[in-house]
C-alpha cells in the first residue's frame, strides 16, 4: 500500500512544484536547475560511491561486518537514481540521501525494523589440522595434499613400439 501511495504521491508533488516553479522563475531556469542538480548529483554519486566502495573494501579486508558499507551504497545507489529521474522533490531526497549523518539516521530507523537471524562470514583459512570442521564428512571427497617433486624426465624413444634396438 505505502509503494502505490508513494507512486501515486511523488508525480503529483513533482508536477505541484514544476508549476509553481516555471510559474515564479519562468521555464528556461527551471529546465537549467533540472539539468544543473542531474549534473551535480552524478557528481556527488560518484564521490559518495567511491568512499562507500572503500568503506567496504576495508570491512572486507578485515573480515568485519560488512552491512554498513553496503547499506551506505544501496543508499547512494537509490540517491542517483532519485536525482537523474527530473523534478524537484525527487532531486531534494536524493540530495540528502548523499549526506553521510541522513544515511545514518535512515539505516538506524531501518535497522530498528529488521531483526538479522544469523551472519556468517567465510573464506578464511582453515582450522589447523586441514579440512573445513565446520562441514559434515562428504565420503565422495578424498582430502589430499600436493606434493610437488622433480622427476627425472625419460628421453623420448624411438621405433614403432616406443623402444629403440641397439
Amino acid at each position: 500500500m505505502w509503494i502505490f501511495l508513494a507512486f501515486l504521491a511523488v508525480p503529483l508533488i513533482e508536477i505541484g512544484l514544476f508549476i509553481k516553479v516555471g510559474g515564479t522563475i519562468g521555464l528556461g531556469p527551471t529546465l537549467a536547475i533540472v539539468v544543473i542538480t542531474a549534473v551535480l548529483g552524478t557528481t556527488l554519486v560518484r564521490r559518495e560511491g567511491a568512499r562507500a566502495l572503500e568503506d567496504l573494501r576495508r570491512s572486507l579486508n578485515e573480515l568485519s561486518d560488512p552491512s554498513r558499507p553496503l547499506a551506505h551504497g544501496a543508499m547512494i545507489l537509490v540517491a542517483g537514481v532519485l536525482l537523474l529521474t527530473p523534478g524537484f522533490f525527487t532531486d531534494a531526497l536524493g540530495l540528502l540521501l548523499l549526506i553521510p549523518g541522513v544515511r545514518n539516521w535512515v539505516m538506524t530507523r531501518l535497522a530498528s525494523r529488521v531483526t538479522v537471524a544469523r551472519f556468517e562470514m567465510g573464506g578464511g583459512p582453515f582450522p589447523p589440522g586441514g579440512a573445513d570442521r565446520r562441514r559434515p564428512h562428504d565420503p565422495d571427497v578424498i582430502d589430499a595434499e600436493e606434493i610437488d617433486e622433480i622427476t627425472p624426465r625419460t628421453p623420448p624413444r624411438d621405433g614403432p613400439s616406443g623402444w629403440t634396438r641397439h
